[in-house]
């Protein structure tokens, strides 16, 4: 179900997103599909943010881990 709202926009930002909507989408349309991929990509960067955290605080074990592993590899 869509919500009908209002928001004010900068002239220079209305002509852009007018000049994008030429193309048979409606402003409200293109919008939507604007501030769906910036979500999309801010959960995505939160998300790796939390995994890069996750990997830093267990770094130490991981690479001696690592190490371990790699001393049994024969190498000819």
């Amino acid at each position: 179900m869509k919500v009908k709202t209002s928001i004010t926009l900068s002239r220079e930002l209305l002509d852009a997103v007018d000049a994008q909507t030429g193309r048979g989408r409606s402003r409200s349309e293109f919008i939507e599909a604007a501030l769906q991929a910036f979500l999309d990509k801010s959960m995505r960067d939160e998300r790796g943010a939390r995994d890069l955290e996750i990997l830093n605080r267990r770094a130490t074990r991981l690479n001696r881990e690592a190490v371990d592993v790699l001393a049994y590899q024969v190498i000819p």
